[in-house]
């Protein structure tokens, strides 16, 4: 009787979920995004213009808080899957991001929270530390706030579709296109709506309406909770994956047996951590597997799991092992795509920027040609690529996530490519009009020239960052999803901190009185930015060979699947013999 009313409740948990959820989470990420874009993308002429910080400085500040905000991610994650769940360490996160947003937005208003103005033939003091404190805080509150979001919102998401019926799981990787799509298209409002709010109206209009939008956001994901398929979460990852460490480490001088099968496997062990199945043996990295060897001193019954693990937990590690090359070459196109929203503004700021005599595109605002580009690429992608492609592989995503990364890292590489010859331009331009020692002129050339590098930046997103993404969730252990996602952020997150390195070392190398420094702080049209887009080119080039030789040794996740009728009787017999 028992075994039935459990079925019961696993039966009204498979209710919940589906594409009935989407409108709450799409609405929620389209709202945060564009809270999160609207805060950021502006921010470097906010920081230059307002707290009149110089470029290198404003643009390490924002790099530095693009990295932090990208590395809390590892934090959120571990609680998600520790003990809290996707859904509450979202709704807690958000509420500490609005918390952010509200101390930004009134030292916008305030003017003892800012500097005073100047204008532009007069000395401009910079911000002083308690007003810097303020931003900081403000900007570290957002950080941790997105670190709870961003790993769980896409593997909340992709939770709403059970991987064990086959009418939902083919439905997951088009989840992840049109949640990039969704978010893209937010992105868009920001870079366009916000930015010419806090360009024409004001700053504290600016940054208020992403406030009010972070805030709606919050509200339309806690109304869909009825609906929502929650996952319970399975206990610490980083401690399984310290165990199995561990108890290899204390069996390593013991002989590997010769056959496999006789390694340690208990199903009841491992019943909530493989839902969707048991991870299989593989042969790489056999002084792993030491951990499953089960040795006199052990109990197979009740294992002690700092010396006896299961096969299971083994592949579990082996597979974010398997998973770190590929995550390491995503560092570098970050730290390509990061040049957008610093120099590459101030590149814009510079230049002809009229649509037409009475409309002036705001400088950050050129963004919306990545985001376009991006939006367009992924309909495409998912309408007309996919569909031919699957007539030629036989997947059903078209080509594999692996093919989707390399296509994209390949296009960045030109993107930077064409930046840097763009730039040579700008300045024979400026200098033709003797320009070169007036930083503030504008120079006569069309902003549209910018428009090839960013469109090639949101066609190499499309590729590589949304492959990356369905990589880690694909290639993750299922007990590890938020971690995973946090994984990609990750990336983002040393991106961001490589760029900071090398506008750091570049500016500092490049100065001096007989040098010609590649990133000045106040006169590009004097500067060598070409080049620091040339060095992120032949970086990218690099990065794309090793990438390569990774993704041709590259081992996919081994999973023997279980029936789903045998999953639900193996879970309602384990929660039985508990319950006695």
């Amino acid at each position: 009787m028992e075994v039935m009313n459990k079925k019961k409740v696993n039966s009204s948990r498979k209710m919940k979920g589906g594409m009935i959820t989407m409108p709450f989470i799409f609405a929620n990420e389209i709202c945060e995004k564009l809270a999160v874009v609207g805060f950021g993308t502006n921010m470097v002429i906010y920081l230059t213009n307002e707290l009149h910080l110089p470029l290198t400085k404003a643009a390490n500040t924002l790099t530095n808080f693009g990295g932090t905000a990208s590395l809390t991610p590892l934090i959120g994650a571990f609680i998600a899957d520790t003990f809290a769940g996707r859904f509450w360490t979202i709704t807690v996160a958000s509420i500490i991001y609005q918390i952010g947003m509200i101390i930004l937005t009134l030292s916008a208003i305030l003017p003892q929270l800012r500097p005073p103005s100047c204008k532009d033939d007069e000395y401009c003091k910079e911000a002083n530390s308690s007003q810097l404190a303020i931003l900081y805080v403000s900007l570290l509150l957002t950080a941790f706030g997105s670190g709870g979001i961003r790993p769980c919102v896409v593997a909340f998401g992709a939770d709403q579709f059970d991987e064990n019926d086959p009418n939902q799981k083919t439905q997951t990787w088009k989840f992840f296109n049109w949640y990039y799509f969704s978010m893209g298209f937010s992105m868009l409002v920001a870079v366009t709506v916000i930015v010419y709010i806090q360009d024409n109206i004001g700053w504290g209009i600016g940054f208020g309406v992403p406030t009010i939008a972070m805030l709606i956001s919050i509200v339309v994901f806690i109304f869909g909770y009825p609906l929502y398929r929650n996952l319970d979460p399975a206990g610490s990852p980083f401690t399984r994956l310290v165990q199995v460490c561990v108890a290899a480490y204390k069996k390593r001088k013991l002989d590997m047996v010769n056959d496999t099968n006789l390694l340690y496997q208990n199903q009841e062990l491992d019943a909530d951590i493989s839902t969707a199945g048991n991870l299989v043996h593989t042969k790489q990295m056999k002084f792993l597997d030491k951990a499953a060897i089960v040795t006199e001193e052990d109990n197979p019954k009740s294992p002690n799991l700092w010396r006896l693990n299961t096969v299971h937990r083994v592949e579990e590690l082996k597979s974010i092992i398997r998973m770190g090359p590929i995550w390491a070459s995503g560092i570098i196109l970050i730290t390509a795509y990061a040049q957008q929203h610093t120099f590459s503004v101030q590149q814009a700021k510079t230049m002809d920027r009229h649509l037409i005599n009475s409309f002036e595109i705001p400088a950050a605002s050129m963004t919306v040609f990545t985001l376009t580009t991006m939006l367009c690429t992924v309909a495409f992608y998912d309408r007309v690529f996919v569909p031919i492609a699957r007539k030629f592989t036989g997947l059903e995503r078209g080509i594999s996530f692996l093919s989707r990364m390399g296509i994209g890292f390949f296009i960045s590489v030109l993107a930077t490519l064409v930046a840097g010859f763009i730039e040579v331009k700008r300045k024979n331009v400026a200098s033709s009009y003797g320009l070169v020692d007036k930083p503030k002129s504008i120079v006569p050339i069309s902003v549209f020239w910018l428009v090839p590098q960013y469109c090639l930046h949101g066609i190499a997103e499309a590729f590589m960052s949304i492959g990356h993404l369905e990589f880690f969730y694909d290639q993750a252990p299922e007990s590890m999803k938020s971690t995973a996602t946090a994984l990609f952020w990750t990336s983002i997150s040393a991106g961001n901190y490589l760029s900071t390195f090398l506008v750091t070392l570049v500016h500092k190398f490049t100065s001096g009185p007989r040098r010609t420094n590649w990133l000045p702080d106040n006169n590009l049209n004097k500067g060598r930015l070409e080049y620091f887009y040339w060095l992120i080119t032949i970086l990218q080039v690099v990065n794309l060979i090793y990438y390569l030789f990774c993704a041709r040794l590259y081992t996919f996740k081994p999973i023997q699947m279980d029936k789903t009728e045998d999953l639900e009787t193996k879970k309602d017999g384990i929660e039985l013999v508990n319950n006695v």
